[in-house]
């Protein structure tokens, strides 16, 4: 088993507007034995009341949220103390300025374009579990310098 700031189980939340969506993400989540999915959200203040009820290790957290976007949800979640969960942001969107701002929050780890999830969700995950930082393979070459992500 490798070592992992979470222990043996990792405890996910999952967040996204889409329900079917959510359901693929959580399928590919219990291929793992080390992780759990604890919980899953449809939009941001939903989020938000879930990680601090929960206390999830890790959150799957989309951008584009109804009520609050992924972006303010993360800040609220950890700003205030809430919670201490570690954030990878999953979405499609790849501009730079949203990329970059997302991955000023605190606690967020990476970034994964959902066309990427099914091919690097799990090294994703793996890569937050030893504490290091992911960017999606479609976006490294702009954000990786910087970032020291693993890609």
């Amino acid at each position: 088993m490798e070592s992992s700031a979470f222990g043996p189980r990792c405890r996910v939340l999952v967040v996204d507007d889409f329900p079917a969506w959510r359901i693929r993400v959580c399928s590919l989540l219990e291929s793992m034995p080390e992780l759990e999915v604890v919980g899953q959200a449809y939009d941001g203040l939903e989020a938000v009341q879930k990680a601090a009820e929960l206390k999830p290790d890790l959150i799957l957290l989309d951008i584009g949220l109804p009520s609050i976007n992924g972006i303010e949800a993360a800040s609220r979640m950890l700003e205030n103390g809430i919670c201490r969960s570690k954030i990878l942001f999953i979405s499609e969107n790849r501009d730079p300025d949203v990329v970059a701002e997302a991955l000023t929050c605190k606690g967020a780890l990476g970034y994964l374009l959902k066309t990427d999830v099914h091919t690097n969700l799990l090294p994703a995950i793996a890569a937050i579990r030893r504490g290091e930082n992911f960017m999606s393979p479609g976006l490294k070459r702009r954000f990786s310098r910087g970032l020291g992500c693993v890609v």
